[in-house]
């Protein structure tokens, strides 16, 4: 049974599915579409043309589908997608597409956004993402599956951030950073590979160390990274894991890669050891 509180106010045209909660004086706009199973605690507003999917669970003082703050909207009926089993805590903002970056913001399944964490207009983030509180996204950031965003971390527009990486907390990220790479300081710059993240995924010590050597040669190697890229190319032609990281760096586009803060080093430096958590 759908449980509506009397002070919520659901608009005409809105479709709220079976089993939802909606809770006090949460504010529902006309074009929004809420999946079966959801709970809104209290006091969330969900305009735009929205759609959340099934039993996620949205807390007080939320915004979702409000206009993309960018000068270039022009006011047309573009999107915000919320995937199934999010949890979005307190104080989180997330806006619609603009016109002219494809019209779509697309936030994945079972996604975990704490207090103050907002998601710009044309991202796209993949499932299982955290960002932990006041982590910000600007315009058409790229998140890839199991991204970790430390507290406090914000993502310049259009950097993309590649699937299992992790990002330290109070950190300003400019540059694309790889698949599986681990990410920090005041002006991000690549400290190694997130292993904790990847031992969570299931990862074996034989993929890890392939990764590390990948990484270091990389990264880390002698001459330039053109040259580099050409050889880890060649020496781990077939591998997998590897070539997620290869495909990665062959579609940026926008934004620079980013780098380790030492290059050049004697390969198997304490640089390519990694974190995450």
């Amino acid at each position: 049974m759908t449980v509506i509180d009397p002070t919520a106010h659901i608009a005409d045209g809105a479709t709220v599915g079976p089993q939802s909660t909606i809770g006090p004086y949460c504010e529902i706009g006309p074009n929004v579409t809420i999946g079966e199973g959801c709970t809104l605690v209290a006091h969330v507003h969900v305009t735009g043309h929205t759609s959340i999917g099934w039993r996620t669970r949205i807390y007080p003082f939320t915004s979702l589908g409000t206009p993309p703050q960018s000068v270039k909207y022009r006011g047309g009926p573009t999107r915000l997608e919320i995937g199934t089993g999010c949890d979005i805590r307190e104080h989180v903002t997330m806006n619609l597409g603009t016109e002219d970056g494809g019209g779509l913001t697309r936030v994945g399944d079972r996604g975990f956004f704490m207090v103050g964490t907002h998601v710009g207009h044309d991202c796209h983030v993949g499932d299982d993402v955290i960002m932990a509180n006041n982590a910000v996204l600007g315009g058409h950031v790229r998140l890839g599956n199991r991204v970790v965003l430390g507290g406090a971390s914000a993502i310049h527009q259009f950097v993309r951030i590649g699937e299992s990486a992790m990002v330290s907390g109070v950190s300003g990220v400019g540059a694309d950073i790889i698949p599986f790479g681990f990410a920090i300081g005041q002006r991000a710059v690549l400290d190694g590979l997130n292993v904790v993240g990847l031992r969570r995924r299931g990862l074996t010590r034989d993929d890890i160390r392939r990764l590390r050597e990948a990484y270091r040669a990389l990264f880390l190697g002698p001459g330039v990274f053109r040259e580099r890229l050409a050889r880890i190319e060649r020496e781990f032609a077939g591998d997998a894991l590897v070539g997620i990281v290869l495909d990665f760096i062959r579609a940026g586009q926008n934004r620079p890669l980013m780098h380790a803060a030492i290059e050049s080093a004697p390969a198997g430096g304490d640089a390519a050891s990694g974190g995450g958590s």
